[in-house]
């Protein structure tokens, strides 16, 4: 499991603008990196739109930000194209990326035990290292507490 202070592995993406990509590739930028468990959700329909909110202020800190779940390629560009978000989700079809990361772990529902992703959150350096690490992480204020760390961070 990557906590703060690890390099990021350099792992495969399939990004819904249709486009395959690679975690490496962010390196030069501030990534923010966040984990949620489905697509057109309550909890993160809310968390996509404020951090889509706040992303000029991301981008100005020189930042990008992409969600993550394990929901299809069409499904996030559906969520996406109806929610207007301007940045790129994930696809995790294989769970690869939410396996390195740690965020599959057991969860109830009803008192239903399953495995499923807790939403988390990783603030990622230039460099590849994880500086700041919200796992779990509750939806409201949750993306400005993230562009205060990432700005915090930076006035280091």
């Amino acid at each position: 499991m990557i906590d703060t202070g690890d390099r990021i592995p350099d792992l495969p993406l399939a990004l819904s603008g249709g486009t395959a990509a690679r975690l490496g590739g962010y390196a030069g930028k501030w990534l923010v990196l966040y984990f949620y468990p489905k697509d057109s959700t309550p909890g993160c329909t809310t968390e996509g739109q404020d951090f889509n909110a706040l992303l000029p202020e991301f981008e100005r800190a020189g930042a990008v930000v992409l969600g993550v779940s394990r929901d299809s390629i069409k499904s996030h560009q559906n969520f996406r194209a109806k929610q207007g978000f301007r940045f790129e989700l994930a696809s995790d079809a294989d769970g690869a990326l939410c396996e390195a990361f740690g965020v599959v772990q057991p969860k109830k529902l009803y008192g239903r035990e399953y495995l499923g992703i807790v939403r988390s959150t990783f603030l990622i350096d230039p460099s590849g290292v994880v500086r700041r690490k919200w796992q779990p992480v509750k939806v409201p204020g949750h993306a400005r507490a993230v562009l205060e760390a990432l700005q915090a961070e930076q006035a280091q």
